[in-house]
């Protein structure tokens, strides 16, 4: 069967999302014609050629769309939907033709299903080599709907199309579609009717919960809540008594997935619901596979977006050099560009072409400024040819954070958008004519309300406003008043109107002057009362503002982090002589700068001769562990003039850091050399082995069993005695250098060993060096290293 060729689309919005819309109806019309074709060629043993010339004669003769008949036929053999097949049996929705003819029709189509005409009957009978059951209008709609699943892009797509051809009609509100992976786990695939912030808290189900989610995967059967889940189980939904219905997802008799439909409130199944929701569901399976967008990271934004009655975008701006992407688009901003772009392919430049520059450079000014960016219309004219494009009106672009833009608008000339506007708001819109030669002021009803007056209660003027107005926008009113009777020019603004009980209305004004004879008589027009969606703006303001404030508070932590850290632990000399000893100390910073650490060393030199050298390690990243870090190490160095020895410094570092609030927890090594008979006291709380490096061979001194600092109160450290020689290298560093995402400790330790002999005949500076640039951790962390070589 052939089909008329399409109007080449117009240049503009309009003409996109017209195309757009067709091409998706006749994509979906052309799979449920194929599918009854391949049914035909089945049964007639016929080429798809004969088939579809067949289906074109059958619909002649019948008298019935092709569309219909070709629902009647897959009906036939799939099992219709909705009266299709039963709870736990098979189904062909989302099969393939030949599939689907494997399966006989299992009624008489004279006396179950929908009853056709007996002329369509008879003419289908005498031309088919197998009776046909002709479906009822529900069962013709639900087939359309999964025919329509099967040809979307996304899974997400496919959701909405069951939603709302399907399962809307049988009372439901939302349905949810996850895949099931290789370890168990369900992630959540796409959804329809749920709101971000919801479907971003179920992205992920780990096997063991919930119950009903382990029953149906366990069983491989529907599970019917007519009243919600057990107390005590929690699944998603508006209440818990609301009615919920989940299924298995099979392809090819594995169970790939599992789909939740949810209702607003309680609802017994009974069998016919349930064959209707079995039909609809099955075909999800087949979908599961479609390509589809990540979730945004963004749900409580996304949200705030879908709440408005306009077309709202959010768009992803960043890196600076790449072009922006469509992250969101609410319902009626997907309505005025005629769908959401692809998934594989959700650039600015495709959804609206004909204005992606300007929007593009419209969010990088918002980023940069941190300030609403305002145009009347885009594109600012229409250029010849252009005549069918439909213009953004009215457009904003609010920055929303570091990589995201908010781009609000109203599309006027779309009759369908605008009449739903229209009739949302027309208890918000009133007309009023006020006469300037000794008439009387007529307001329409809805003034009154607008303006908080009772109805018997006289008009006021648009002159007399000014006792209603707030004080500081008295000067606009001034100014629209001067507009209309000087300048005889209508105009419009904003005021705010202070109504009985104090409270502030916003309300546009939009006038003209009456004239006669060049005389302005009178003033006509339109109050409309914008409260609402300037609270809404105002709400959106808000949140990009409170979003950049914790940016801005989170990099200014970091850059105090990285400066604390940078003067507590400076770049040291090449080498340090010290008394009998040479030391060299490097510190490198983590790889990424928001993870800048605690870590710390130190070699300080006594009054008694000695030397104090430490290496240590606060838990965690940013502003708390470097604040941390520093408290440990003056504390260190203030105790160590009192010239007691490592295991009491241990001692009072552990209660410090107890006691101080807020401070998490370290390791440490404390060492303390005495060059007159080179004897190294040292103490370790649960840092890592230090190593020495005698005659060519590397060893891990073995530290006591003793606990990190901050841990327990009270903790007598133990302390160990190591008689270093002559040439001795003995070397103190951080988990950074030798800890790797998926290797043990172990190996790190060999090969830092293995490294390390490699090196003994080196100086301290040149091992330290090399060191760090072989070091084998990867867990992107900061690493100190000291290296100490006896003289």
């Amino acid at each position: 069967m052939t089909t008329s060729a399409a109007r080449p689309p117009g240049p503009g919005t309009t003409g996109l999302s017209a195309e757009n819309r067709r091409l998706r109806a006749e994509l979906t019309r052309r799979h449920l014609i194929d599918l009854a074709t391949g049914v035909l060629a089945a049964q007639l043993s016929a080429s798809p050629a004969d088939a579809a010339e067949h289906l074109d004669s059958l619909s002649h003769a019948t008298g019935l769309g092709i569309e219909d008949l070709a629902a009647d036929i897959v009906n036939a053999v799939a099992g219709p939907t909705p009266n299709g097949p039963t709870p736990n049996g098979p189904s062909a929705t989302g099969s393939t033709a030949t599939e689907a003819t494997d399966r006989a029709p299992d009624r008489d189509p004279r006396t179950a299903g929908f009853t056709a005409p007996s002329h369509a009957q008879t003419a289908y009978e005498s031309t088919s080599p197998s009776p046909v059951v002709f479906s009822t209008p529900e069962e013709r709609r639900a087939r359309r709907a999964a025919a329509a699943a099967e040809t979307m892009d996304t899974v997400g797509e496919a959701a909405r199309a069951l939603l709302e051809g399907g399962l809307v009609p049988l009372g439901a509100e939302s349905l949810w579609l996850w895949r099931r992976d290789a370890w168990g786990c369900l992630r959540l695939a796409g959804q329809a009717g749920v709101g971000a912030a919801e479907a971003a808290a179920w992205q992920w189900i780990p096997p063991a919960a919930p119950p009903a989610f382990r029953a149906v995967l366990s069983h491989g059967t529907p599970v019917w809540l007519d009243s919600g889940p057990e107390p005590g189980d929690v699944l998603p939904g508006p209440s818990p008594d609301a009615a919920r219905a989940l299924f298995p997802l099979r392809v090819r008799g594995s169970t790939v997935g599992l789909a939740l439909v949810v209702w607003p409130r309680p609802l017994p199944f009974d069998d016919g619901l349930k064959r209707a929701l079995v039909g609809l569901t099955d075909v999800a399976g087949t979908v599961l596979d479609a390509a589809d967008s990540s979730p945004s990271d963004a749900p409580v934004l996304v949200d705030v977006l879908d709440a408005l009655v306009h077309p709202a975008m959010l768009l992803r701006v960043a890196p600076a050099t790449s072009p922006p992407t469509v992250e969101h688009l609410n319902e009626y901003a997907t309505a005025a560009i005629g769908g959401a772009p692809p998934a594989e392919d959700r650039s600015l430049s495709l959804a609206l072409p004909q204005v992606h520059a300007d929007l593009a450079h419209l969010a990088r000014r918002a980023q940069r400024t941190g300030r609403t960016q305002r145009v009347a219309r885009l594109p600012a004219s229409t250029a010849a040819g252009q005549q069918d494009s439909t213009p953004l009106l009215d457009v904003r672009v609010l920055p929303a954070g570091a990589e995201r833009a908010v781009v609000l608008w109203h599309a006027a000339t779309d009759t369908g958008l605008a009449s739903e506007r229209a009739v949302a708001r027309l208890q918000s819109v009133a007309l009023f004519q006020d006469s300037l030669t000794g008439g009387d002021t007529v307001w329409s009803e809805q003034a009154y309300a607008i303006f908080g007056m009772a109805r018997d209660e006289p008009a006021v003027p648009l002159l007399g406003l000014r006792g209603l107005v707030h004080p500081d926008d008295g000067e606009a009113l001034t100014e629209l008043l001067r507009t209309l009777v000087e300048r005889r020019t209508g105009a419009q603004t904003v005021l705010r109107i202070v109504v009985g009980d104090r409270t502030v209305r916003h309300v546009r004004v939009a006038a003209e002057p009456l004239l006669d004879a060049g005389a302005v008589t009178g003033i006509a027009g339109v109050y409309q009362d914008v409260s609402t969606s300037r609270r809404t703006e105002a709400a959106l303001t808000a949140t990009f503002d409170q979003l950049t404030a914790v940016r801005t508070r989170a990099e200014l932590r970091h850059q105090v982090a990285l400066q604390l850290q940078q003067a507590i632990v400076p770049e040291v000399p090449d080498l340090q002589e010290l008394p009998g000893m040479v030391v060299a100390a490097r510190y490198r910073p983590a790889a990424e700068e928001y993870r800048v650490g605690g870590d710390w060393y130190d070699v300080q030199p006594l009054p008694s001769g000695k030397v104090l050298v430490t290496v240590g390690d606060v838990a965690g990243h940013g502003i708390d562990s470097v604040t941390g870090m520093v408290a440990l190490r003056n504390a260190q160095r203030g105790l160590a003039c009192t010239g007691d020895s490592p295991r009491r410094l241990m001692e009072w570092l552990n209660e410090m850091t107890l006691r101080t609030s807020g401070y998490p927890t370290a390791t440490a090594v404390c060492a303390l050399y005495d060059p007159e008979d080179r004897s190294l006291v040292w103490s370790s709380a649960g840092h890592l082995p230090m190593l020495l490096l005698r005659e060519g061979m590397a060893r891990l001194l073995d530290p006591p069993q003793d606990i990190l600092l901050g841990a327990v109160p009270s903790y007598a450290y133990q302390e160990l005695t190591t008689l270093l020689r002559p040439g001795d290298t003995l070397l103190l560093y951080t988990d950074g250098l030798v800890e790797r995402r998926h290797d043990g400790l172990d190996h790190g330790l060999a090969q830092l060993t293995a490294a390390a002999e490699r090196l003994s005949g080196y100086p301290p500076n040149e091992q330290v060096e090399r060191l760090l640039r072989a070091a084998t951790g990867d867990t992107d962390d900061d690493t100190s290293i000291v290296a100490v070589l006896v003289r």
